[in-house]
């Protein structure tokens, strides 16, 4: 499979390995890049510290390419953004605003950026401030959110800007990645189905929840005051949520401290009733633990196959 991605990064095949906070951490980010991939390790809300300490760790599993996931409103930005400029990782992905600030630096330390995008606008504005490619994720992922879908967002995002486009959400096995490549994205980014493989180190209950999932076991909150919509699994913590969210009482600063810590409780203590299970619409799909490497190899195969019998469908 030859990908203008692969070609930019230096990876076999064109899939992502999503930023997932209390979740992709160095171990997980180099068996992934081991596979094929590119693993991703997130700088989440931590300091310094921890993600060097990631970044080291990703290094003595892996000499193959890695990345970083930034958060740009973490209270820590300014510090992470330095440290993977010093570190020389090989890409970073952005979220959560415009990284036009750090560019600059990144770009001296060859470093390739990657944001992801909810828009045409925001695309647009990333291929302005000298993005290497983007990522259009769609509604259908797990965490924040956007309101377009990724199947008309994909298309759109590739036909305003003339970097190249890999696509997110509801992408969880060959089927998805094809379909991608068929909107004119080259590569995809998966979140969930990484969540199951064997070098991920969340919570066993969290798999459990992931493989138990089927195809309506998500749902989205913070949608009353806007620009904080949020896909997780329905369980009690998420059923409190809408309940106060939606309660005519209820402030947008009220929302806001709702989910406080709630990740955590999920990834790391494994609290099936107070913690905040994020996860996307491909939940149902996810059956099997394996290793990430099967994982790449599995889908970048079926994906192929599929690429190819396309021709039958024309007569």
């Amino acid at each position: 499979m030859v990908s203008p991605i692969c070609e930019i990064i230096g990876i076999e095949y064109p899939i992502f390995q999503g930023g997932m906070a209390w979740i992709a951490d160095g171990k997980l980010a180099a068996a992934v890049s081991n596979g094929g991939g590119l693993g991703i390790i997130s700088a989440m809300n931590a300091g310094g510290d921890y993600l060097r300490e990631q970044i080291r760790i990703a290094r003595e599993l892996t000499d193959k390419p890695f990345g970083v996931n930034i958060m740009l409103m973490s209270p820590h930005v300014d510090e992470v953004a330095k440290i993977v400029a010093e570190e020389k990782v090989a890409v970073v992905t952005t979220g959560a605003g415009m990284p036009k600030k750090y560019m600059g630096m990144w770009k001296e330390a060859n470093i390739t950026v990657i944001p992801v995008v909810a828009s045409v606008a925001a695309a647009k504005m990333m291929e302005k401030a000298g993005a290497s490619a983007v990522i259009a994720e769609g509604g259908e992922s797990g965490g924040h959110i956007g309101e377009m879908t990724t199947m008309p967002l994909v298309p759109q995002v590739c036909d305003a800007v003339n970097i190249p486009v890999l696509a997110a959400g509801g992408i969880g096995d060959g089927r998805g990645m094809a379909a991608a490549f068929m909107l004119g994205a080259v590569g995809v980014q998966m979140g969930t189905r990484f969540l199951l493989a064997e070098e991920c180190g969340v919570h066993q209950n969290y798999k459990d929840m992931v493989l138990k999932a089927t195809d309506i076991s998500t749902v989205t909150t913070g949608r009353r005051f806007g620009g904080n919509t949020c896909r997780c699994l329905k369980n009690p913590f998420s059923r409190e949520f809408l309940k106060v969210e939606f309660a005519p009482e209820t402030t947008a600063e009220d929302v806001a401290e709702l989910g406080v810590g709630a990740l955590r409780k999920a990834a790391v203590e494994g609290d099936t009733k107070a913690g905040c299970f994020l996860a996307g619409q491909i939940s149902g799909m996810v059956k099997k633990e394996q290793p990430a490497a099967e994982i790449v190899k599995e889908i970048a195969t079926e994906a192929e196959e599929l690429l190819k019998g396309a021709a039958k469908w024309v007569k």
